[in-house]
């Protein structure tokens, strides 16, 4: 029997573990309902395009570029504070969990090295996984406002981990930028726009996938 050529999967969480998705780009409206609708349906629409960049980016993007005011740091940190209060109390519902993703992870995690590198709040991360008895399948979990790229980068440097045995699965470009920029094989997942990339449709198939 041959060994298995990849070895680490690292998981992006929001929209690949957690259907999180819509949760999250409501909680958007309800942190900015004091702003004209128009404007926070555009900070919606980069939002949905940009699934792995962190809330205190997105915030930042909301003033910057949409509003086009300053926005101090810690006025960054409170909003995202604000959203974080929204969120993370619905989210601890086992009803999000994507059961397919967690079938897998749950009879293979022995098998593999198992990360989550998530644009999500770290700590938000960290507590959600806990209420969700998700910790114990992974070796570690990461979040923001560290960037995506640098959790995975820190990742295969931490665990002296091989390039071309390390795959990322995540549902968003961003995902796939962030796994390109390591020199990481990537496989999208709950997003058709990413099917011109490798592509699990099914985690019941992805063993034979990464053979």
């Amino acid at each position: 029997m041959t060994n298995k050529r990849i070895k680490n999967i690292i998981f992006d969480f929001d929209g690949v573990i957690l259907d999180s998705v819509p949760i999250k780009t409501e909680a958007y409206r309800r942190l900015f309902k004091n702003y004209d609708n128009e404007l926070i349906e555009k900070l919606v629409n980069y939002h949905e395009l940009n699934g792995g960049i962190s809330r205190y980016k997105k915030i930042e993007y909301f003033f910057k570029k949409i509003l086009k005011q300053k926005v101090t740091e810690q006025e960054v940190f409170t909003y995202a504070n604000k959203y974080s209060e929204i969120t993370k109390e619905e989210l601890i519902k086992e009803k999000y969990i994507i059961q397919d993703a967690f079938n897998f992870i749950k009879e293979n995690y022995k098998k593999y090295n198992i990360h989550i590198a998530s644009g999500a709040d770290e700590n938000d991360l960290k507590y959600i996984c806990d209420k969700l008895n998700l910790t114990r399948y992974f070796l570690t979990i990461n979040g923001s406002p560290k960037e995506k790229k640098e959790i995975i980068k820190n990742i295969l440097e931490n665990n002296s981990y091989k390039k071309d045995e390390t795959i990322l699965i995540g549902d968003s470009i961003n995902d796939y930028e962030a796994s390109v920029s390591n020199q990481i094989e990537f496989y999208g997942f709950n997003n058709i726009k990413l099917q011109k990339f490798k592509y699990v449709k099914s985690f019941k198939t992805l063993n034979n996938l990464i053979l």
